[in-house]
């Protein structure tokens, strides 16, 4: 990356009202030119790949690109997936710091998922894998086409909607992954793309403890 990102120091925060959660939305986090020219480097020079999941018994793959990058060695297990990651480049790493600025805790990966189209998609599900902790702080990026975030209670009929747009910043932390599942619907009518970047600490030992336990 030739120049520093233009992160909006001053930015409005809001606190989303769910109950059973800790959500903060922090709109136009990364200013528009910078968010932009951050996206077209990442669909440049990361390893990008498109992954198969088992669903109802067969291979399946799934609707979107991923990378994965963090910690040498780090590793990272859900939906059957086993991901090694790839060492940080220097824009992730920049952005690692500022995020871990923002949320004033650490980071030692990042999961990205490449949205190309409205076609591609993120079904219903908790960041809620044993390496991530009971309350895991899960910090998403949004840069690109602005696309709908929707969350359900898992066990209340409570809803909550948000449009994710370029430069918007998601945290979710306590006992958000416990209580709420989230999804990324398709949109057909949708022809832009979007890429969401979700920075979070793995524990490869809680893995391990919870297998053995």
């Amino acid at each position: 990356m030739q120049q520093t990102l233009a992160f909006q120091s001053a930015v409005a925060q809001t606190q989303v009202p769910l109950p059973d959660a800790d959500v903060q939305y922090f709109p136009r986090w990364l200013a528009d030119d910078a968010a932009e020219q951050l996206k077209i480097e990442l669909q440049q020079q990361l390893d990008w790949r498109q992954d198969q999941i088992r669903l109802f018994g067969r291979m399946v793959a799934i609707p979107r690109l991923q990378a994965w990058y963090g910690d040498a060695g780090l590793r990272y297990s859900y939906s059957g997936l086993s991901l090694t990651a790839n060492p940080w480049t220097a824009n992730l790493q920049q952005l690692r710091e500022q995020m871990q600025q923002l949320c004033e805790c650490r980071f030692n990966a990042v999961l990205l998922n490449w949205y190309r189209d409205g076609q591609d998609s993120m079904g219903w599900h908790s960041d809620d894998e044993a390496e991530l902790g009971e309350q895991p702080v899960i910090a998403s990026l949004s840069l690109g086409q602005p696309r709908r975030f929707m969350l359900r209670h898992k066990s209340e009929p409570a809803s909550h909607e948000l449009a994710l747009g370029a430069g918007d910043v998601l945290v979710m932390r306590g006992d958000t992954q416990r209580y709420w599942q989230h999804q990324v619907p398709k949109q057909r009518q949708l022809a832009g793309d979007r890429i969401n970047l979700t920075f979070r600490y793995i524990d490869s030992a809680l893995a391990v403890s919870k297998r053995l336990g």
